[in-house]
């Protein structure tokens, strides 16, 4: 039943109750019919599963499997069972990894209990005709609450009698009024409903009294509430994996399917050569299987789980001190790709504070001082205002002019009262002067106009004339249209105290003094943030639960849109298919008056056209568009408990402008870490390329250990800190990158092929001449095994590394440029080349560590010769790297 639609004698008999409300024991039988007025618990993913979710990654399950093989290896050798260096190694990092993974707790979870808090723990009920209270878990379909300012809704209830209520609801639909409720029976659209935000004669869970009292009878609890609906929303609401993701899920499926290739050839290639030379044995069989360690250690970047996951905490840091909290590590760069921000307007985009910002009538000062003394909220010495907002926004304009209501008062204490009522749509307040008794009345313009007999004009009182009035009536209009919520006051003076203070006695024969408009405004600094996302290609949208006047208002203001043909309603949107919608969603910028559904549903026609979506929010109503949506973005101060908790990054000052610096620095992190795929992937080709070569040749040029500490030293120090490079000048001016963008995109494929294949010659070269100084002899087709030659061949490669790191600054700039130019230094990229020279030389000259990694000792003419191999990968990449600028320009 459409309870909002049906007269409250039916509401009364679908629920099977009445005013007098229901006996204790009816209520009881209720509650273990239909359980208790709470929202269900979300599913708990146990420690054990969050683990294995972990060790379900290809690569993770690749590096075990070639642990657990290494170490059977080593046992048979060594005819006992030992622990291997390299085994260990391979286990650290796994378990880092997964340690590293499992700190992200499920925000479902946190979601739903955060929505449970929201409930109000104890409610006012009538039971066996005596209002009682008890716990709000405990309401049943049938109860009588009682409502009062200050008060939770505990339940979805039918209002059957209000004295002025008004209930706040901005965190239920986005409205940034509190809404005047009432007990006649509504209309419902041509659709035959009536949209969340103009259910007038009903109280939803999770909103709160602000004003007046009434009496209401449940009719939803649970998760049969609208709140309830939000949490079913939010449990079924897919999340999908953000665009890095996708990328490194590629790559770990690309560089499985390349190891599992690459080792099953060459091991039934050494197979097969040993069977038809030698003769195979088990040990031939156990040397092959190791060889294919070595080359599947070789082709998988250990260290790239955990530098992406590092270089992502960095920027996390970072982000934190420009207040953008980040909940989860791989939605950073998710926002540096956004090309549409949805973004609520209450709190968001405005201040969710209603403020005076324009005014009609001579005197400014008697229009606010009348305004805030014939109002109900209240200021405190700090200047905090407390009350129905537009009552606060009345107080706040005297402020602002210097006068307290404080002090208001003291001067003019009121004495009596007609209190604020729908059907009259004002209030008036009666006051002891010393200049005598004044009365003020404000309320709807309309009505109070034709109230008035005189006007205050240039401090003098004149007959309200046609003519004023129509002066009046032109300037309301003007601010109306302006969606500014338009108030008038006006006065009447007596001699003495008037005897009765009832409405029709008191309210007439007034004297008009003036209009004022109010509105949330929008914050200061969103403008220029949309302006600097529209250069960055992002577009940015308003969804909201407000009236569409406002909204446009707000909007064209802002610059999101320039006319109101951009902006449409719920209402209408309901009237367009799904199939229309998704062709038509370009159409619109501004979507007012819409419900929870509608937010998702706009989400979802952006990301079905393939673009990455950012939500920003901070009612309940934004929970499920936001855990929808590609990147959800909570406020930290005004946002609600559930929406933070599903939002991917929190605001912590509420400042849209603060996504401007979100998206800059995810398109930095983005940026450097390709950049560090790049020089890993670059590295772990020379390897695969090297140990392939060195095993068709017949010999071993370096050992899985050897592999390991390049991958995790010399390798990854330098991918840390090319994950700290600045951001290019032009990064706010480039259009977000397609979310289809594959992870060699731009060129990067081949530069890791050549790049790769260049430190592979290198390294074949230091071994060839570390053989030719330790046996005299050069062979290259029938190459020996030498200490010299795979000790000279580990120091060229990692050195290699670090000298190549200097190239990945920049993909095509040149380093020399980037080191002499204007471009800051990477000093932590300076720390990174000197901490892995004094590692890699460590384990080399120091005895106890050249053992466990078989190395000889390199004499000073090695050494030279070593480095000076490795230093040659800058200027080969300099002269490739200039070779295809110029390609570039002539393209």
């Amino acid at each position: 039943m459409k309870f909002y639609l049906e007269q409250i004698e039916q509401v009364f008999s679908h629920v099977k109750s009445s005013e007098a409300g229901l006996t204790s024991a009816e209520a009881e039988k209720r509650l273990a019919e239909n359980g208790k007025n709470k929202l269900a618990e979300g599913k708990k993913k146990t420690m054990f599963q969050r683990v294995l979710e972990q060790l379900s990654d290809p690569m993770i399950i690749i590096l075990i499997v070639a642990a657990v093989i290494s170490a059977i290896t080593e046992w048979v050798e060594a005819g006992a069972i030992t622990v291997p260096t390299d085994t260990i190694i391979i286990m650290v990092v796994v378990v880092i990894n997964t340690v590293l993974g499992v700190v992200q707790e499920s925000k479902a979870e946190a979601a739903i209990e955060a929505l449970q808090e929201m409930s109000a723990a104890t409610s006012k009920v009538i039971r066996d005709g005596k209002l009682v209270s008890v716990r709000s878990e405990d309401l049943v379909i049938g109860d009588i609450i009682v409502l009062e300012a200050g008060d939770a809704v505990p339940a979805d209830c039918r209002i059957f009698e209000c004295a002025s209520m008004k209930i706040e609801e901005a965190a239920l639909t986005g409205e940034s009024v509190p809404v005047g409720k009432l007990i006649e029976v509504l209309t419902g659209d041509k659709n035959g409903d009536v949209p969340l935000g103009d259910r007038k004669n009903m109280a939803y869970m999770g909103s709160t009294v602000v004003y007046g009292r009434g009496k209401a009878v449940v009719v939803g609890t649970g998760m049969d509430t609208e709140m309830g609906k939000i949490a079913d929303a939010i449990a079924q609401a897919e999340e999908g994996q953000t665009p890095l993701q996708i990328k490194l899920s590629q790559l770990s499926k690309i560089l499985t399917y390349l190891v599992l290739g690459i080792c099953v050839i060459l091991l039934a290639f050494q197979v097969i050569t040993a069977y038809f030379g030698a003769g195979l044995s088990f040990h031939v069989f156990l040397e092959s299987f190791m060889v294919a360690v070595s080359l599947a250690v070789a082709a998988i970047p250990e260290g790239l789980a955990a530098v992406v996951t590092i270089v992502l905490s960095i920027g996390v840091t970072n982000m934190s001190k420009k207040n953008a909290i980040i909940r989860k590590l791989t939605a950073v760069e998710t926002l540096g790709c956004a090309q549409i921000i949805c973004s609520d307007k209450t709190g968001t985009l405005t201040q969710n504070k209603m403020t005076v910002v324009d005014h009609y009538g001579d005197n400014e000062a008697l229009i606010a001082k009348a305004m805030a003394l014939c109002c109900d909220a209240e200021i405190d010495e700090a200047g905090e205002v407390t009350g129905e907002p537009t009552e606060a926004a009345l107080v706040g304009f005297a402020y602002k002019l210097g006068m307290p209501k404080n002090d208001l008062v003291a001067n003019a204490p009121r004495i009596g009262e007609a209190p604020f009522d729908s059907g009259r749509k004002m209030m008036s307040t009666v006051h002891q002067t010393a200049e005598g008794i004044v009365q003020y009345t404000k309320g709807a313009p309309d009505v109070i106009l034709n109230l008035c007999k005189y006007a205050l004009i240039n401090d003098e009182v004149v007959p309200f004339t046609e003519e004023v009035k129509a002066a009046i009536v032109a300037d309301n209009k003007r601010m109306a249209d302006q969606a500014l919520r338009v108030l008038a006051v006006a006065m009447r003076k007596y001699d003495s105290a008037p005897a009765d203070f009832a409405p029709e006695a008191l309210e007439n024969d007034l004297v008009f003094i003036g209009l004022t408009g109010m509105i949330d405004p929008a914050r200061p600094e969103v403008k220029a943030a949309i302006e600097e996302c529209r250069s960055a290609g992002i577009t940015p949208i308003m969804i909201t639960g407000d009236h569409k006047d406002t909204a446009v208002a707000i909007a064209m203001q802002l610059g999101i849109i320039e006319n109101a043909s951009s902006a449409i309603t719920g209402a209408q949107l309901d009237e367009i298919s799904d199939e229309d919608f998704a062709e038509r969603v370009t159409e619109f910028r501004v979507y007012a008056r819409v419900q929870p559904e509608h937010k998702t549903r706009i989400v979802n026609a952006w990301r079905a056209r393939g673009m990455i979506t950012a939500m920003t929010g901070d009612g309940v109503n934004d929970a499920p568009s936001i855990k929808s949506a590609d990147i959800g973005v909570g406020m930290g101060i005004t946002g609600t408990d559930v929406t933070k908790n599903v939002a991917d990054m929190v605001l912590a000052d509420d400042n849209f402008a603060t996504i401007v610096s979100a998206v800059s620095e995810g398109r930095r992190i983005y940026d450097n870490i390709r950049k560090a795929i790049q020089f890993l992937l670059g590295s772990n080709l020379s390897e695969v390329l090297s140990i392939f070569t060195a095993t068709i040749l017949g010999f071993t040029i370096l050992k899985p250990v050897h592999l390991l500490f390049i991958n995790l030293v010399t390798d990854s120090i330098p991918a840390l800190a090319l994950g700290l490079e600045r951001p290019e000048r032009d990064i706010m001016q480039r259009k977000p990158r397609s979310s289809k963008e594959g992870v060699f995109a731009g060129g990067m494929g081949f530069d890791v092929f050549y790049q790769g294949a260049l430190v592979t010659i290198l390294t074949l070269a230091a071994f060839f001449i570390g053989e030719f100084l330790e046996t005299g002899v050069l062979d290259f087709f029938h190459p020996v095994e030498s200490g010299e030659g795979m000790t000279m061949a580990f120091l060229t490669m990692s050195m290699c590394e670090i000298f190549h790191s200097f190239n990945m600054r920049s993909q095509r700039g040149s380093v020399l440029g980037m080191a002499f130019g204007q471009k800051s230094h990477n000093w932590v990229l300076y720390g990174a080349m000197v901490a892995s020279l004094v590692l890699t030389t460590a384990i080399i000259e120091i005895p106890v560590l050249a053992n466990m990694f078989d190395f000889t000792h390199l004499d000073p003419l090695a050494y030279g010769v070593s480095i000076g191999l490795a230093f040659l990968v800058i200027p080969i990449v300099e002269i490739i790297k200039a070779i295809q600028r110029a390609a570039s320009k002539k393209a």
